[in-house]
């Protein structure tokens, strides 16, 4: 419910952008500028150290400034408006992770929330960023939709204060793909997708759960290889989150320092 008030409230109450407090406003062009990234493509991103079964990542911008503060806002604070621009940003690692390949649909599969997280926020901030990029994507002329096939097969606590190894631990086994998921996720190039990638840990996790019921393996793949004179097709797992900590941006990997931040995966 809370979620909802804010929106309502909105309507009749002076609002403040969300990323910097400019009055008047939920998103300043300067804030709506930095999730833009300034118009350039996503990056690869790759944390350090990196998880072992991470898929091949794209994020849109670094996780700071504006771009921090619109995050929090839209899943912590219930800043629902948000969801439109900061669906254009995840589009935009979406376009980067499959590389343009328009062929067959996009299934942007997003990394679900807790029950307990869902009902405190009074929203899934994943899915609903997801549903925007899928919308912001078919415009484009992609053919894209979202596959809520992903859920939690038991707790798992708070990420925030974990190290990398901790979070490793934390959700190793804690996702499953539902009954008859696998049929779906046959449809088209899947697409794992969050809101901000910090160890890697959670989309591992992930891939690992679709893994199970979805080997990477299709008609329409990128790649291709050789096994017991059959010939089989091979599609790369990739993800995209609409941030990364800096450090993890390919440009940035000189520095040996691994980013921590807060209010990251789950």
């Amino acid at each position: 419910m809370r979620g909802w008030w804010r929106e309502i409230s909105g309507l009749v109450l002076p609002g403040v952008c969300e990323g910097c407090g400019v009055p008047r406003t939920g998103l300043c062009a300067g804030c709506a500028g930095a999730l833009a990234g300034g118009g350039a493509r996503a990056g690869r991103v790759r944390p350090a150290p990196e998880p072992a079964g991470l898929p091949v990542v794209h994020a849109a911008v670094p996780y700071e400034g504006a771009v921090r503060e619109l995050l929090i806002a839209h899943k912590e604070r219930g800043a629902l408006g948000l969801a439109g621009a900061l669906g254009g940003a995840l589009a935009r690692a979406v376009e980067a992770a499959v590389g343009g390949a328009r062929e067959r649909p996009l299934l942007l599969v997003p990394v679900p929330s807790s029950r307990r997280s869902v009902r405190a926020r009074g929203h899934d901030p994943t899915r609903r960023v997801a549903l925007a990029a899928a919308g912001r994507l078919r415009r484009a002329g992609a053919p894209a939709r979202v596959v809520p096939v992903l859920r939690q097969r038991r707790a798992v606590a708070d990420q925030a204060g974990l190290g990398a190894r901790g979070r490793w631990a934390n959700v190793a086994g804690a996702l499953e793909v539902v009954p008859g998921g696998g049929r779906l996720l046959a449809a088209g190039r899947v697409v794992l997708v969050d809101d901000l990638m910090t160890t890697g840990a959670t989309l591992a996790e992930a891939a690992r759960a679709l893994g199970a019921v979805h080997p990477p393996f299709t008609s329409g793949a990128v790649g291709r290889f050789r096994s017991d004179s059959t010939q089989h097709e091979f599609e790369q797992r990739v993800a995209a989150v609409i941030a990364s900590s800096p450090a993890s941006f390919e440009i940035n990997r000189n520095s040996s320092e691994t980013w921590i931040v807060a209010g990251g995966e789950r």
